[in-house]
């Protein structure tokens, strides 16, 4: 059973009033549990899409770089880039839309590389997937500082830790393993044979020539030609792809869940997710949306599978029941953590 720390918050609570709680958590957590602390921990966060209003804004987290800061601890905000188009698609964009939104406080990192391909395969051997592709710098951290905001999601059902160490740890192949389940092709009248994917591909499985394409029983579904392709020309788009990310939601949610395993097992990870601005869709969505739920509060634990577990009770005890809670049967299965928690209140 998981320790999971709750402070509640009044409604429309102030930046402020977030800000001392997550401290006051973080502070009761390291006092109470047998953790040590890193003499760096990156913070996991989501900077927005742009256009959403309801996304964990930084001064949120003031009081945790703080705490960080009062004890000689070194940090940075990290994210990856995602699949679809956008602000956030690469590097740059990614950088600056971070800084557009208000995360001056600390260097702003991508995991993934300048377009999403610095990956690490790591092995996993579960139902889905035998290995999960993990951005570099993610799998390379052994103590990260997940912050989580907690709200609903179109596909997942809800999200929260898990989502963020699945879909936020991921590199761009990782997300379209989990999404769509295909592997890319060339679209030869597109490709101009620069030769980058060539290059980038470590299968031997991408052919350039007079009829460039990827062979599919040597392509591992990686996505760094997709990634690093300067033309467009890498395609991932198909019917059957498309078809099971929309449809395909209990099969979606365990492999949300292998890889939240694939991104904890073996470290010293801390999850701290934030109940508020609880709104029926993603921060990912770039348009603006209204909170479905009061805000409820701050819960912090070193097991995702738990803190999202108490969060889920705490939404449904309060009238909304999201969809998607298998995804916390089937992580408790892989190893990922408990659905058996105490709640500690502060």
């Amino acid at each position: 059973m998981a320790n999971v720390y709750f402070k509640p918050l009044p409604p429309h609570a102030s930046a402020g009033e977030v800000s001392a709680a997550a401290r006051q958590l973080l502070e009761r957590f390291v006092e109470r549990e047998p953790v040590s602390l890193d003499s760096s921990i990156p913070l996991k966060v989501h900077f927005g899409e742009k256009r959403n209003r309801t996304f964990l804004r930084p001064e949120n987290y003031a009081g945790i770089l703080d705490f960080l800061r009062e004890r000689g601890i070194e940090s940075c905000y990290i994210e990856t880039s995602v699949l679809y188009g956008g602000e956030r698609f690469e590097r740059e964009r990614h950088i600056r839309l971070a800084h557009e939104h208000g995360f001056t406080q600390l260097l702003v990192v991508i995991a993934d590389g300048a377009r999403g391909e610095e990956d690490v395969a790591v092995p996993v051997n579960l139902h889905h997937f035998s290995s999960c592709h993990i951005a570099r710098l993610l799998a390379e951290a052994d103590q990260v500082l997940v912050l989580s905001h907690f709200k609903g999601h179109m596909l997942a059902g809800f999200g929260g830790a898990l989502k963020q160490l699945s879909m936020g740890f991921a590199s761009k192949g990782g997300k379209m393993a989990m999404h769509m389940g295909v592997k890319p092709r060339i679209r030869r009248w597109k490709c101009r044979r620069c030769g980058a994917c060539l290059a980038r591909c470590n299968e031997g499985a991408i052919t350039i020539g007079d009829h460039p394409h990827i062979d599919h029983e040597k392509c591992v579904g990686c996505g760094a030609c997709f990634s690093i392709c300067p033309h467009h020309a890498i395609s991932i788009l198909s019917f059957g792809g498309l078809w099971n990310a929309l449809f395909g939601g209990r099969f979606f949610r365990e492999k949300l869940a292998e890889y939240a395993f694939a991104s904890s097992c073996g470290k010293r990870h801390i999850y701290l997710n934030f109940a508020l601005n609880i709104t029926k869709g993603c921060d990912c969505e770039p348009h603006a949306m209204k909170p479905v739920l009061p805000d409820i509060g701050l819960f912090l634990s070193s097991d995702p599978v738990a803190v999202d577990a108490a969060c889920w009770d705490a939404a449904a005890q309060r009238g909304r029941k999201f969809r998607g809670r298998d995804i916390l049967s089937y992580a408790e299965k892989c190893g990922a953590g408990s659905t058996c928690y105490e709640l500690i209140e502060c």
